[in-house]
């Protein structure tokens, strides 16, 4: 099976050349820098970013903005877009971000909210810049000797100063598993106890070092759930940076419906037909998990594979 549409976040290398090949280029990368279609995304210490006022669009910088941000902030090399260059610039938490958002006329967004607004290449390279800079931020120390760290390779990379260690470290992204389950015509849902009333979304979970990712999934809903899968199949992913995560979405096919919730994860567990899905949207009592996630997008095929029914439709009802 595969994903009929694109996650959200996902499909930004069809639009951006992330010019890996070039971050060491030190002179080839100022130039770019200071180009005069140079495009600088603006976010602060938490990694939200800066919006137009009273539009769903990123407030870039002008030539005049970003060079009195220069000065102190840290930039990074995103890539090219077009031939025109991308940037993003990263405010620490001494700057006056108030004070910053009314004199561009911008607003500040969060990742999770900004997701559903902004175009679907925006919210590509938001989610590409939050990621980066969460590594930036995280990794400041070395993790062999403890030294300092450095950023190079136009942000890319982190040197640790010490010369007699000089271990590089690169940005981390963690695996995890997301998959919709189904036996004999239902998918299995669940929901943890701190979510809304009425929320149940697919189960998902961490990858284990020396673990397959088709172990992972049998082993997070057998540890969540109790049910035993057996055949697991590639649906699709999406980038989750919140904060450093992959999401790597599968569909699976369980041995028996038996429910065992045996870790603590879940509230409930259940399984869904497609019938029973449409009662429970109609009457409330059982509400999507967000349309940002792969969770949707999963819950959205199958239902499209297994009953013709468009989930987007329904919901909105």
């Amino acid at each position: 099976m595969i994903a009929t549409k694109l996650n959200t976040f996902a499909g930004l290398s069809l639009i951006l050349d992330r010019v890996a090949e070039q971050r060491d280029a030190v002179d080839w990368v100022a130039a770019k820098a200071m180009a005069p279609d140079a495009r600088y995304m603006l976010l602060d210490a938490a990694g939200d970013a800066f919006l137009q006022s009273e539009e769903e669009t990123l407030r870039w910088l002008d030539a005049g903005e970003r060079a009195r941000l220069l000065a102190h902030a840290a930039w990074s090399l995103m890539g090219i877009v077009d031939g025109q260059p991308y940037f993003m610039l990263l405010l620490d938490e001494h700057d006056d971000v108030a004070a910053l958002e009314t004199a561009l006329g911008a607003r500040r967004m969060g990742l999770r909210e900004a997701g559903l607004l902004l175009p679907t290449d925006e919210a590509g390279l938001f989610a590409y810049a939050k990621g980066l800079a969460h590594w930036q931020r995280e990794t400041r120390f070395c993790a062999r000797c403890g030294s300092p760290l450095l950023l190079v390779s136009s942000g890319h990379r982190a040197q640790c100063t010490n010369s007699e260690c000089g271990r590089l470290h690169f940005p981390r992204t963690d695996a995890a598993i997301i998959v919709i389950v189904e036996y004999q015509g239902a998918c299995l849902l669940g929901r943890q106890a701190g979510w809304p009333p009425g929320r149940y979304s697919t189960l998902a979970g961490f990858v284990e070092p020396g673990e397959a990712l088709e172990d992972a999934v049998r082993r997070e809903v057998a540890e969540e759930a109790g049910v035993i899968v057996g055949e697991v199949h590639y649906h699709s992913s999406q980038p989750w940076p919140m904060p450093a995560s992959l999401m790597v979405g599968f569909t699976a096919t369980a041995l028996s419906p038996t429910i065992r919730l045996r870790d603590g994860e879940l509230e409930d567990a259940r399984w869904f037909t497609p019938q029973q899905i449409i009662d429970a949207l109609a009457d409330g009592s059982l509400k999507t998990p967000t349309r940002l996630s792969v969770s949707y997008q999963l819950l959205s095929h199958w239902l499209q594979q297994r009953a013709g029914l468009d989930l987007d439709e329904l919901v909105t009802r």
